[in-house]
């Protein structure tokens, strides 16, 4: 089976920076993030592909950005300005280009002063 394994959480003042890695056992040509805050539903944040190809979602804002390097297997999620609003569960989320979809465990982002 696929594992995704998250890092780079924690906590951050309002106005800071955070950059999340997701390390997957194996190649997959889509990976992205979602997060899910409390009471609310999970949502989706961005997408890459083998290729580099991206799409945000409009929680993004322009303030975070997606990349990938594919000798490692890993892609990453680089915020910015980070608002109390973002504090969520953020999750990896990952498939096959023939299909499967897998997801990481999630990693805490709390955003507070």
């Amino acid at each position: 089976q696929v594992q995704l394994v998250e890092s780079g959480g924690g906590l951050v003042q309002p106005g800071g920076s955070l950059r999340l890695s997701c390390a997957a056992s194996e190649n997959l040509y889509y990976m992205g993030w979602y997060r899910q805050a409390p009471g609310k539903q999970r949502e989706f944040l961005a997408r890459i592909t083998w290729g580099a190809t991206t799409n945000y979602g409009d929680s993004m804002k322009g303030r975070f950005t997606i990349s990938r390097d594919n000798a490692k297997n890993t892609i990453y999620l680089q915020m910015n300005s980070l608002k109390p609003e973002d504090t969520a569960v953020y999750y990896c989320h990952a498939e096959f280009i023939a299909g499967g979809e897998y997801w990481g465990k999630g990693i805490q982002v709390t955003v507070s002063s």
